[in-house]
């Protein structure tokens, strides 16, 4: 079914939050390393990821709220466990 995100059939995969809090931090390390660069270039590539920035902290802070309505609701989610998902078909 996915072959990043922790599920049934995917017991080591890993929370969506978490991937895109490395995503972002990567995204974040390549601003720093154009951050002196001047050519117009640069500077709009800056400014593009700034904006993907702003879209990935989103990104992270729906998914957290996922997370935390459904370890309030169901529990601790025990896919890693190879249990069964808390919402949606099995």
């Amino acid at each position: 079914m996915t072959r990043y995100l922790v599920s049934e059939e995917n017991p080591s995969g890993r929370k969506l939050e978490d991937i895109l809090l490395e995503l972002r931090a990567d995204v974040l390390l390549r601003c720093t390393k154009i951050s002196h660069d001047l050519r117009p270039e640069a500077l709009h590539v800056l400014a593009n990821n700034v904006k993907v920035l702003e879209h990935l902290t989103e990104a992270i802070e729906l998914a957290q709220d996922s997370s935390h309505l459904l370890n309030r609701a169901f529990g601790p989610s025990q896919a890693d466990k190879g249990g069964p998902p808390r919402i949606g078909d099995a």
